[in-house]
C-alpha cells in the first residue's frame, strides 16, 4: 500500500498530484476494469496497468484497486489533498451505498441466465454521472462504437472545455458547459471535429436546455418519476427512447430504466423467449422488453441489464 501512496505521474508545472487515499471497496462490489470500459462513461483511460485516469467533478483523478481498497489521487491547479469531500465524490459516482452482492444474489435467484453470466462479470455497477455530460455523450452514441465515441468526446472537451492540467504530455479538459456549446458556430465546429449529423443534435440539445430547464432543471429530473423524466428527455433534439433511458439510468437515479437496443431486443427474443411483433425494435417492443425485465429483475432492473 505504501507504494501507491508514494506513486506520482509526471505532470506539467502547476498540476501537482496529492497523496494517494483509499476507500474500502471489495472487488465483488466494484470492478474498475469492467465498469470504466462498459460504455457508461467515456472519459477514463488505462494510463498504466491497472490504473485509470479521467475527469470527474472538474478534477483529474487516477484510480486503481488493490485487494479490498479503491485507491485514488487527484491532479490539478489547486494544491488540494484528497479528503472526506473527495471520498464522497467517489462514493456518489460509483453509488457505493448500494450493496451489489445482495443484488447479484437476488437477480440470480430470479433468473438462471443472469446467474450464469454473472459468474464472469463481478462488480458491475451503474455510475451516477453529471446529467449534462451523460446526455450530450449519449447523443453521440447513435450508430457508433465505444472507441470512436471516446475519441469524439475527447475532441469535444479539448475544443470547448477549459484545460485542467497536463499529465505525461496529455492535456485534460473539463466537460464543456452548456453555454460553451450554444455559440453561433458551435454546430459547424462540431462537424469539423467529425461529429457528422450528431453535431446538430449536440448543439441543439444544449441550446434547448439553455432556453428551457437549464442544467439545474435537468438535474432536478432526479426527483421526478421515471416516465416524466423520459418524456422531457425525448423532447430534446437527437434524443430517442434508448438515449433517454441511458440518461435516466446513469445520471437521473432511475434504476428501473432498461436501455433497449438491437442487442437487448435479440437477447429478449432468443434467450428469454419473448414474443415480439415485427422484425425491428419498435417503441412498443422497447416498452414491452423494459417491462418484462422490470418484472423479472425488480426495481433495479437497469443495473442487472448492465451486467
Amino acid at each position: 500500500a505504501g507504494s501507491w501512496r508514494a506513486m506520482r505521474l509526471r505532470a506539467a508545472p502547476g498540476s501537482r498530484p496529492g497523496l494517494w487515499r483509499a476507500l474500502p471497496c471489495p472487488r465483488a462490489e466494484l470492478c474498475l476494469e469492467l465498469v470504466l470500459q462498459s460504455g457508461q462513461a467515456f472519459r477514463w483511460r488505462e494510463s498504466s496497468p491497472g490504473a485509470w485516469t479521467g475527469v470527474l467533478a472538474g478534477r483529474v483523478w487516477t484510480l486503481r484497486q488493490e485487494r479490498d481498497r479503491l485507491w485514488y489521487t487527484l491532479y490539478g491547479e489547486e494544491d488540494e489533498a484528497p479528503g472526506a469531500d473527495t471520498d464522497q465524490i467517489l462514493r456518489d459516482y460509483f453509488q457505493l451505498d448500494v450493496g451489489l452482492r445482495e443484488l447479484y444474489r437476488a437477480w440470480g435467484d430470479a433468473d438462471p441466465l443472469f446467474r450464469q453470466v454473472a459468474r464472469d462479470c463481478p462488480g458491475v455497477r451503474v455510475l451516477r454521472q453529471d446529467p449534462v455530460e451523460c446526455l450530450l455523450s449519449f447523443i453521440c452514441t447513435s450508430n457508433n462504437h465505444i472507441s470512436r465515441i471516446t475519441a469524439m468526446i475527447e475532441r469535444l472537451c479539448q475544443a470547448f472545455g477549459h484545460r485542467l492540467c497536463c499529465l505525461d504530455a496529455q492535456p485534460f479538459h473539463a466537460f464543456p458547459s452548456l453555454s460553451a456549446l450554444t455559440g453561433a458556430d458551435a454546430e459547424a465546429q462540431l462537424r469539423a471535429l467529425g461529429f457528422g449529423y450528431r453535431a446538430k443534435f449536440v448543439s441543439g440539445s444544449a441550446q434547448a436546455l439553455v432556453e428551457g430547464i437549464g442544467a439545474e432543471g435537468l438535474c432536478g429530473l432526479r426527483a421526478t418519476p421515471y416516465a416524466e423524466a423520459r418524456r422531457v428527455l425525448c423532447a430534446l433534439p437527437g434524443v430517442g427512447t434508448k438515449v433517454a433511458d441511458c440518461v435516466c439510468l446513469m445520471a437521473l437515479d432511475k434504476a428501473e430504466a432498461v436501455p433497449v437496443d438491437t442487442h437487448i431486443w435479440r437477447i429478449a427474443r432468443q434467450r428469454y423467449g419473448m414474443v415480439l411483433g415485427g422484425k425491428s425494435l419498435t417503441p412498443r417492443a422497447h416498452q414491452e422488453i423494459g417491462d418484462f425485465f422490470r418484472g423479472l429483475w425488480g426495481p433495479r432492473a437497469g443495473w442487472a441489464q448492465a451486467v
